[in-house]
């Protein structure tokens, strides 16, 4: 973390702050992580993205009060045969988004594992978010708004990459 002064255009000077952090999205395959990531970083959405293989990078900044924060994104697949790489990369992270697809009741089960899973074996100060995916879908629901989010610390949004709703919200939430 650097700080640096910087030029205001009246004239004054203001503390200005940067600062880094390691997000990693975790959830199972086709829950929307890259679709998320891909709204957040680029403002995209496709509606047929392949599968991640392994994880993929992406870096992020945004501007918080007089704060620069820099996201480095590791979006890691959700196959079960990538599983045990997780750790590699929620390690050290200060940050991770669990995310489950609002229209598929075993995305969300699995979801409640790897947030327990962070809770024991990741760093005790990461911050941890549960989003509930593809709320675009809402007609297909099967998985009821998850109102326990509170009861474990952990921020929680619905969100949908496809239309955007809640995705800078939920990053901006995590950056503060």
């Amino acid at each position: 973390m650097t700080s640096r002064g910087a030029a205001r255009p009246n004239g004054q000077s203001q503390a200005s702050k940067i600062c880094q952090f390691k997000l990693v999205l975790l959830g199972e395959s086709a829950v929307g992580k890259s679709s998320l990531v891909l709204r957040f970083v680029k403002g995209q959405f496709h509606e047929y993205q392949e599968s991640t293989i392994g994880a993929a990078f992406l870096t992020q900044s945004v501007c918080l009060d007089d704060t620069t924060v820099k996201f480095e994104i590791w979006d890691t697949a959700g196959q079960e045969r990538y599983h045990s790489l997780a750790p590699m990369y929620y390690r050290g992270a200060q940050a991770a988004i669990v995310v489950y697809d609002i229209t598929n009741q075993e995305t969300f089960a699995r979801a409640k594992t790897w947030v327990k899973e962070l809770q024991r074996q990741a760093s005790p100060s990461i911050v941890i978010a549960l989003a509930g995916n593809k709320a675009d879908l809402a007609s297909k629901r099967m998985v009821e708004y998850e109102a326990d989010a509170d009861d474990n610390s952990l921020l929680f949004m619905e969100t949908s990459a496809k239309t955007a709703m809640n995705v800078n919200d939920l990053f901006l939430a995590i950056g503060e």
